[in-house]
């Protein structure tokens, strides 16, 4: 139907409070399609979209309304950052990552309800939770810093980043050191949520949260990123030479780290199974433009359609397949992660996910590759959208983990019935 919303292409049986918040998002689409190319093209964020999303009320997206959000779940979540991917990329994919910080904020508070904390350390994970949640919902951009280019054999993102007790002006406080290669909104978002290791701790219950002023004295950026795709996502990282943070911006209660881990449906980066989302939305579009470009240009000789063609019939029949899985992969996720008494249990959900991350992202790489074998030379430009959607898409083979490290995980996980530890703390 043509006036069903973009993000209904991903989720098709929206409540009418998702409804009203998936408008909020086809609202600012047209501003971040209009500004994809030359975001792409210089390699920056573009530094509106920060007030445009603001003044939508969409960086509260999955803050719950008792803390000024909107309200909204991962639904909400996939289907923004699916038709944000599906107008730009790289915005898409920065926006997910500042949405990624609520689990900060919510995962601590399940972990409360769960009598996982014990008395005298509730209202300091309660406090950090919630100011992290009304931040957000105030319209406070979170860059949400765990990556770094140290690599462990045992996790998938290691922490070398560290964290030293330090007073300043009588003030009780934290002294961060480290290096984050990698973190959307470098140098855009207000606030650098970071995570780091306790100095003396050498273990994941050692891990500690630290909100980091983006102008904070001895925070700043690495060079920029000149990557393959993504490029306008501001994603190069930071570094922190004895960053003073004040105890009360500061989550350090010793084990809070695998507490909040142990109440996530799926994965501690947060709402993660949105991430290929953007990847989805930017193949849905590149497929809808290589099909409008087929069918409307024809032969000199025949008059027909170039999409008639048995060549591009085949191309366009792998390109539909290749959709269709990314599709049945993304929704089998999001219902394993969202359903309402859970039908899986948590071990599952997340061998799944292992398998799905790396499953979508090639099948939607596997689209932009029959877009470019369509369109031919023509089509071959570097910043055109097939060119960015070549490049952009190809990230999703190598971002957080490569398909075949899920599904070696995942193999792992039922040979030998055990989970693959996300985080891993490492000394330096």
């Amino acid at each position: 139907m043509a006036d069903r919303l973009i993000g209904q292409r991903l989720v098709d049986d929206m409540t009418a409070a998702e409804l009203d918040r998936a408008a909020r998002v086809e609202a600012v689409l047209p501003a971040l399609r209009a500004a994809a190319e030359q975001a792409d093209a210089a390699g920056e964020f573009p530094a509106g979209h920060v007030a445009l999303l603001r003044e939508a009320g969409l960086l509260g997206l999955v803050v719950p309304e008792e803390y000024g959000g909107l309200g909204g779940g991962l639904r909400d979540l996939a289907a923004a950052t699916f038709a944000m991917g599906s107008a730009c990329p790289s915005t898409a994919l920065a926006f997910f990552f500042h949405n990624t910080s609520a689990s900060r904020g919510l995962l601590p508070l399940e972990a409360i309800d769960a009598g996982l904390f014990g008395d005298a350390d509730v209202p300091v994970v309660r406090a950090f939770a919630e100011q992290v949640l009304r931040r957000m919902a105030g319209g406070t951009w979170l860059a949400n810093f765990a990556s770094e280019s140290v690599k462990s054999a045992s996790a998938n993102i290691a922490i070398s980043t560290t964290a030293r007790p330090a007073t300043r002006d009588g003030v009780e406080g934290w002294l961060v050191t480290g290096e984050k290669s990698f973190g959307c909104a470098t140098g855009v978002a207000d606030t650098y949520l970071v995570t780091a290791r306790l100095d003396g701790t050498d273990t994941a219950a050692g891990l500690a949260l630290f909100l980091v002023p983006r102008e904070a004295e001895g925070v700043a950026s690495r060079p920029a990123w000149d990557g393959l795709g993504m490029r306008g996502s501001a994603n190069h990282g930071i570094t922190l030479r004895d960053v003073w943070v004040p105890a009360t911006e500061a989550l350090t209660v010793p084990g809070a780290f695998v507490k909040m881990l142990q109440c996530s449906r799926g994965s501690f980066v947060g709402n993660q199974l949105a991430i290929t989302a953007v990847y989805v939305g930017c193949a849905q579009g590149v497929y809808d433009e290589t099909l409008q470009r087929l069918t409307g240009k024809t032969f000199a000789d025949t008059g027909r359609p170039i999409a008639e063609s048995p060549m591009h019939q085949v191309i366009i029949g792998d390109m539909t397949e290749n959709l269709e899985t990314a599709y049945l992969w993304l929704r089998r996720q999001l219902l394993l992660e969202t359903s309402e008494p859970p039908i899986a249990p948590k071990n599952e959900v997340y061998r799944q996910w292992r398998l799905a991350k790396g499953s979508i992202c090639e099948n939607a790489f596997a689209v932009a590759v029959g877009a470019f074998k369509a369109s031919g030379t023509s089509g071959a430009t570097l910043h055109g959208t097939m060119g960015r959607a070549l490049r952009d898409l190809s990230m999703g083979l190598v971002m957080t983990f490569p398909p075949e490290r899920g599904r070696l995980e995942a193999a792992g996980m039922v040979t030998a019935d055990r989970a693959n530890d996300l985080f891993a703390s490492v000394p330096k």
